[in-house]
């Protein structure tokens, strides 16, 4: 095997490809990063007072769960947050290219969708009420 390249070496190159490929990626990745911590910042105030409200009612199992923010599990160049209670899930993607992805809702295992995609901060702020309320609606239905 003298004659073999070592396979530690040739992913090592790979890896410096790659890596200065995406480099001019980074700027733009981290505005999504930000827009998404915005969102999720946002989110996550409103359903603590979903979840005030439906304990205050007398059902605090209608609890859900919000994940921290990670990559995205489809694209490269995107991050990505959900929401989930039980098989019920909803994803929020925010992508390098300044558009956000309103995923669901939908049942973990399924098809995912519908998604909706944003350019414009306006237009996300007004189809984010909506995309919770059909989540919430979904995820505490029978």
């Amino acid at each position: 095997m003298s004659g073999d390249v070592d396979l530690g070496t040739q992913l090592e190159s790979l890896g410096r490809t790659l890596g200065a490929r995406e480099a001019a990626h980074q700027d733009a990745l981290a505005r999504a990063r930000s827009c998404a911590a915005a969102l999720r910042d946002q989110i996550a105030k409103a359903l603590e007072r979903f979840h005030k409200g439906a304990s205050a009612a007398g059902a605090p199992h209608l609890c859900v769960e919000l994940s921290e923010i990670r990559m995205d599990d489809k694209h490269l160049r995107a991050v990505e947050f959900d929401l989930s209670r039980g098989r019920h899930r909803a994803i929020v993607v925010a992508k390098s290219r300044g558009t956000v992805t309103l995923v669901g809702p939908f049942h973990a295992g399924k098809v995912e969708g519908p998604c909706l995609s944003f350019e414009a901060e306006t237009e996300i702020q007004a189809a984010l009420a909506s995309f919770l309320n059909q989540f919430l609606e979904e995820a505490a239905t029978p």
